[in-house]
């Protein structure tokens, strides 16, 4: 599976709850119960009006069908082709 990152435009999320965020997870995971294998969450940074999500999957065509199953928008899905870190320097 390749790694990616989505860019969401999610008017309002940085100021939500997080009994709200809870319920924005509980829509994704039931997403990704529609998508068994193809689509692996890892975790998102909340800022102000977006969120940065980091996937797995098997192609961007499965991204975006999570994205209409959960009606979370993917503006922009990039694949990460390596990570770096200050360790990366040694």
């Amino acid at each position: 599976m390749k790694k990616y990152v989505i860019e969401r435009e999610v008017p309002g999320i940085g100021g939500m709850s997080g009994e709200e965020l809870c319920g924005a997870a509980q829509t994704s995971n039931a997403a990704l119960a529609k998508l068994p294998g193809r689509v692996q969450w890892q975790h998102s940074y909340v800022a102000g009006d977006k969120t940065f999500c980091v996937y797995l999957a098997e192609d961007e065509a499965a991204i975006r069908e999570h994205s209409e199953l959960s009606g979370f928008p993917a503006n922009s899905i990039t694949e990460i082709k390596s990570v770096i870190d200050p360790t990366t320097a040694n």
